[in-house]
């Protein structure tokens, strides 16, 4: 049984790692005047994957074999972690840290939606209206039309959908594939695709500066995944899970402090209507599975008395 000690340590798990997430943001920001994207991502890419290898030993995890009938879908993949990266990344080089990070508290919703829309996952009425209401914060934020709409809000959409594409595919992987091996090759992929791509942005020499700034990225995302897997090994996700929120608030600390940029009312107001719709998914969800929970665990007992 899952004990309050536990959520305890789960919750602060989530926080670290979206915590780690964050700096992980704010160091590719940072060095976003000093080098061409396509080179960041793929140095940050060689240290990533270099230090996935290194878990995976640490971990007894060096196992890369994928199924065929996965092969295809790790692909679809590795293709959105590279698509997401651009969008991502293009968006934060050129919109304050915590703008970005407040349009992509609607991941979770859109995932809900596209995940009944097409794996036909059963969505009642309160979460669904819940999920437009987060989707009219994310207008708030973007606010299409206003003086200061920029069109890299856009971008940080695109970034939404194809992270939704890529955690759609993940979810269809079967078991027998390793989630370190997809890992790794998605890493990997990400990689190479940069590095062929990089001479179209040009290469230019990296100080001492740049390289702290890139390895503290590549740390930071090791650092995140690490606690990330932990997560799922303690506590009661429903409950962890909605503390991968207070990426907003680091995201919010670090533009202020490193960036010197803090949001405006309204778009402060539309994180709030995000974050409070996709809080009342996670909680109805909790509560609908200790209903099932219960359901299932009477009908043994009720037919013990037959």
């Amino acid at each position: 049984m899952i004990s309050a000690q536990d959520n305890l340590r789960g919750a602060v798990l989530m926080m670290a790692s979206m915590a780690a997430f964050t700096f992980n943001d704010a160091f590719m920001k940072m060095i976003s005047a000093q080098l061409p994207l396509f080179q960041i991502l793929t140095l940050r890419g060689i240290l990533t994957t270099c230090l996935i290898a290194l878990v995976m030993l640490a971990m007894g995890r060096m196992r890369f074999a994928v199924p065929r009938q996965d092969r295809g879908l790790v692909l679809v993949r590795v293709a959105a972690e590279a698509a997401s990266a651009y969008f991502f990344l293009t968006a934060l080089f050129n919109m304050p840290i915590a703008n970005v990070s407040a349009i992509m508290q609607a991941l979770p919703l859109a995932i809900t939606l596209a995940a009944a829309v097409f794996f036909r996952e059963p969505v009642g009425w309160r979460r669904l209206a819940a999920i437009f209401v987060g989707f009219f914060g994310v207008m708030l934020i973007i606010r299409p039309g206003a003086e200061d709409f920029t069109i890299y809000s856009l971008y940080t959409l695109a970034a939404v959908v194809v992270v939704t594409i890529r955690d759609l595919a993940t979810r269809r992987l079967s078991p027998e594939t390793p989630s370190m091996a997809v890992t790794f090759y998605s890493s990997l992929g990400v990689t190479f695709f940069f590095a062929m791509a990089a001479p179209s942005q040009g290469w230019v020499p990296v100080d001492g500066y740049g390289a702290m700034m890139i390895a503290g990225a590549a740390v930071m995302v090791i650092g995140g995944y690490i606690c990330s897997i932990m997560v799922m090994r303690i506590g009661e996700i429903s409950f962890v899970a909605t503390f991968r929120y207070t990426s907003l608030v680091w995201a919010l600390l670090l533009g202020w402090l490193v960036f010197g940029d803090w949001p405006k009312p309204i778009t402060l107001l539309g994180a709030a209507i995000v974050i409070g719709s996709g809080v009342f998914m996670l909680l109805r969800e909790r509560q609908i599975n200790r209903r099932v929970a219960k359901a299932a665990a009477a009908r043994p007992a009720a037919g013990a008395g037959v």
